[in-house]
């Protein structure tokens, strides 16, 4: 599949009117999170790092992004937002939990770790989870579905795309802080937004 923004940076507008100090204070704060910071320990650690791996993959022809430290600081930070199920506790021991309980779930059906089960096998366990068919006693006190639900699919996919790499992928032009988008009409676009090209 062709990349229509395969030579477009939005980082390019970094030291430009489109962003003032504070959103370059965000970003940047944001791409230097480390997986080797995240304090959820190493077994979850691998575990996460496979789940993001068969949610969202990395773009192809731009930088990486760092999803999995992005949602392992969410994780450790425990600041949700604001609701959830009465069936799920707090963002971070639902997460903890979960992690554990997706590694039991490997052990059970596979007796091995998450993070070793190849592509197959993995997404087959994830849509398991999905569907609310497990078979590890972890998920008896946490709702396989709900987990996925109001955790897994929100949370990856949300710190995924708040990467300036998926940004530049689609074409989003950033924040809008403090220059703002003019041109809002179909088919038209701001002198310094992404122009889409057919031939990648």
């Amino acid at each position: 599949m062709a990349d229509r923004y395969a030579h477009y940076d939005v980082l390019d507008k970094r030291d430009t009117p489109s962003w003032n100090d504070k959103t370059r204070q965000v970003i940047d704060a944001r791409m230097s999170l480390r997986e080797a910071d995240a304090g959820i320990g190493e077994a979850r650690l691998a575990t996460l790092r496979r789940l993001v791996s068969r949610i969202a993959p990395q773009p192809e022809r731009h930088a990486p992004a760092n999803t999995v430290a992005l949602l392992a600081h969410k994780i450790v930070k425990d600041e949700g937002e604001g609701f959830r199920p009465a069936t799920l506790p707090r963002l971070r021991e639902c997460w903890l939990r979960g992690l554990d309980a997706i590694e039991a779930e490997a052990q059970a059906r596979h007796g091995r770790a998450f993070a070793g089960l190849d592509a197959e096998r993995a997404d087959a366990l994830l849509r398991g989870i999905e569907a609310g068919e497990t078979q590890a006693s972890d998920w008896i006190a946490l709702p396989a579905r709900d987990f996925w639900n109001w955790r897994v699919i929100p949370d990856i996919v949300s710190m995924h795309w708040s990467h300036p790499s998926l940004w530049s992928a689609m074409g989003f032009g950033g924040p809008a802080s403090p220059r703002g988008y003019v041109r809002l009409d179909v088919n038209r676009r701001d002198p310094w937004e992404a122009e889409e090209h057919g031939d990648g």
